[in-house]
Parts: C-alpha cells; sequence; structure tokens
C-alpha cells in the first residue's frame, strides 16, 4: 500500500516538475541556461523518492502517520498535493485534451516516409545524428497535411486563398539536404498563394548556405513572409535575414507591413519576441484590415487576442516531438504548457494554428512526425459538411 501510494505521488510529482520544466524553458536563454534547467529539473524528479527516506525513514512508517515536526508536515502536504495530481487532475486534463477538436473545416493527410523511399543516406551527419537512427523514430516520415480554416471576417475575394505555413527546419545536416529538397518540391507544387515561415531556420554557423539552394526550390502566387526563432539568435542573424531576402522572402522582424492581396488590405505581422526584445509597435497600423501575425512561439497567444490578430502561425514547441499515448506531449519549451502544443485553436478573436515542425536541434520524434501544411482560407463551411 504503502508503494503504491508513493508511486503515484511521484508521478504528480513529475507532473508538477514537467509544469515547472515547461514554463522556465519557454524563456529567452541561452543554450547553457537551457541545459541546466534540464539538469535541475530532473535531479528534482529523482530526489523525490530521497527526500521521503530522509524525512520519514527508509520503511517510511511515519509518512502516513500524525508524527514529526513541521517539515515533515511540509512533506505529507506535498504528497497529498502530487496523489491529488495523479488521481484526478492527469486523469481530467487527458479526458478534455482527448475530447479537443480543431475549428477547422476539413483535413486532409498524406504520410510519406522518405527513409523508407531512400534509404540511411537522407539521415545526414548533423547534431546527434545518431538519434535519427533509432528503432521507429519518425524524423524521415512527412506529413503533407491540407486544413481548411474558417475565418468569418475574411474578405470575400480572399474565399479559397491557400497558404503554405513552414517552421523550425533547423538546418544542422540531419536530416540530409536531400530530404528538404524532395519535400519543397512537393510543396512547390501546391503553388499556394503566400507563404509564412515562423522561424528556427538556420541552426549551426554554416547551414545558412542551405537557405538560397533549399528555399529557393519554393514557389508562390503572391508573396512570402518570414520572421526569425531561438535558434537563429544563436548564430549570424543579419545573414540568415539576408539570404531569405534573396530567394525573395519578406523578412518581418518585430515590425508589420501592409499589402494589398485581390484588392483587399492585409496586415503581415512579425513577432520575434522573447529573444527579440519588444513587440510590434501596431500605434499606425489599420485597423479595419485583416491581422495575419507571424510568432514563433504560440506563447504570444495573449498579445495577439489583445491586438485583434485574426490568423496567427507559430511553432517552435515541435509538439514535444515525443507524445506518449494518451496523454500527448510531454516536455514543451512553452510558459502556456501543453496548452497550444499543435494543431489549431480558436481563442478568440484569434484563430491560432501551431505547427509541429519539420525538424529539430535533437532528431527524435515518436508519435509526432513532422509536417508541413498547406492552409486553405474561407469564409465558411462546405454546404455539404
Amino acid at each position: 500500500m504503502k508503494l503504491a501510494l508513493v508511486m503515484l505521488a511521484w508521478l504528480g510529482h513529475l507532473v508538477w516538475m514537467i509544469g515547472c520544466h515547461n514554463w522556465f524553458y519557454g524563456g529567452n536563454h541561452s543554450k547553457r541556461v537551457g541545459d541546466l534547467i534540464h539538469l535541475a529539473h530532473g535531479g528534482a524528479v529523482l530526489a523525490f523518492p530521497i527526500v521521503l527516506a530522509v524525512v520519514f525513514g527508509p520503511e517510511l512508517t511515519a509518512l502516513v502517520s500524525f508524527s514529526g515536526g513541521l517539515e515533515a508536515w511540509l512533506v505529507r502536504g506535498y504528497v497529498v498535493l502530487c496523489l491529488g495530481t495523479a488521481l484526478v487532475w492527469l486523469p481530467l486534463l487527458t479526458f478534455v485534451r482527448s475530447r479537443r477538436q480543431e475549428p477547422v473545416g476539413s483535413v486532409r493527410s498524406e504520410v510519406v516516409d522518405l527513409g523508407k523511399q531512400h534509404g540511411r543516406e537522407l539521415v545526414g551527419n548533423g547534431h546527434h545524428a545518431f538519434l535519427a537512427r533509432l528503432p521507429k523514430n519518425e524524423i524521415l516520415q512527412i506529413e503533407y497535411l491540407e486544413k481548411s480554416l474558417i475565418l468569418p471576417q475574411l474578405p470575400t475575394a480572399w474565399e479559397g486563398l491557400t497558404l503554405l505555413h513552414l517552421s523550425d527546419l533547423h538546418f544542422h545536416g540531419t536530416p540530409d539536404r536531400g530530404w528538404f529538397e524532395i519535400i519543397f518540391d512537393r510543396c512547390a507544387a501546391w503553388k499556394p498563394d503566400l507563404i509564412a515561415l515562423t522561424g528556427d531556420i538556420a541552426d549551426s554557423p554554416t547551414h545558412h548556405r542551405w537557405i538560397i539552394p533549399l528555399l529557393g526550390r519554393l514557389r508562390w502566387n503572391l508573396a512570402a513572409f518570414a520572421i526569425l526563432g531561438n535558434h537563429d539568435y544563436r548564430y549570424d542573424v543579419a545573414r540568415i535575414r539576408k539570404r531569405l531576402r534573396r530567394v525573395g522572402f519578406q523578412v518581418l522582424q518585430n515590425n508589420w507591413i501592409e499589402t494589398t492581396v485581390r484588392g483587399e488590405s492585409l496586415v503581415v505581422l512579425g513577432h520575434e519576441g522573447p529573444w527579440l526584445p519588444g513587440e510590434p509597435r501596431l500605434d499606425d497600423c489599420p485597423t479595419e484590415a485583416f491581422r495575419l501575425c507571424l510568432s514563433h512561439t504560440p506563447d504570444h497567444i495573449g498579445w495577439a487576442r489583445r491586438h485583434r490578430i485574426d490568423l496567427m502561425l507559430a511553432g517552435h514547441v515541435h509538439a514535444g516531438q515525443i507524445r506518449v499515448p494518451p496523454f500527448g506531449s510531454i516536455l514543451i519549451p512553452s510558459k502556456l504548457g501543453r496548452r497550444h502544443d499543435m494543431g489549431t485553436f480558436w481563442v478568440p478573436p484569434t484563430l491560432l494554428h501551431v505547427s509541429r515542425g519539420l525538424s529539430g536541434e535533437h532528431p527524435v520524434r515518436y508519435n509526432c512526425r513532422p509536417e508541413v501544411t498547406l492552409l486553405t482560407l474561407r469564409s465558411s463551411p462546405p454546404e455539404s459538411a
């Protein structure tokens, strides 16, 4: 009985440590500080049974008694909190998340295992390349998603407008350049009207050289926009932006631009915080125009709501990269935790789309394939729906 209580309490403690880890890891940190956050929370998880043994003795007899000083009662109180978390909060949250339906008109999905088609040469030689060879790793699989988004405020002229959402490319050598070539050629065949790239493009001192030959393969009808992410800021930001502009992307930074799409005004905003300090200044921004925001992190959803953003696109969290059924994502670099880890969310007045991204610093994915998404904008669901 005592062992079962300890294991349940340990599970609840793990949930609290994961939440704490995600909150801290969602901030603006250097790689070294991020590694310390990992180690500190991992150590706190492992320390839980040790603390119980020190306070209550190796047999934990006093855990269920009414003896001991203040420290014993504080630990008992935390154990009760952890038991409630494991027995009530975690099952309830898991159930609620399992019932969530994406606010989209339709979804079409095609999964292609490029690893099986082309072999291990697509693994490459980037960061931690050995991880890409783990059994059942989905890092070389790609999911081509087509979603229709329902936006009642959409101008009539934009009915059926297509927008390709790309995020978290993490060029560093794994996957290999050939993997991206195959994917971007498929994206070019979609011939989207707009492209939005939401950060984390080059993830090494040298792989900005991939930007022109790879992103230069893309094609669009009207315009392409890009912002940078936290990994880009570890390297030569000016060079990354320069190369993006050379292939035709409008690099927004923490600014906004107004453009005309099919005769209607479109305001496109970039939000690269918290890695680039400050927020887009909207003092002179047109109030009646449709507002599209590119934000690297979904944590800016509160800011988007306050500034009447109609559609916000984000990435950064990679949907956790490892998703454990039935709980879903576990480790998420977000101050909002797992709330907006992937997919589409209606957070009035803003519709938020969060991409799982294409790659990552650590090439490990389980139950979380990389994705590219073609979004079709509509003002109402099809009549047949």
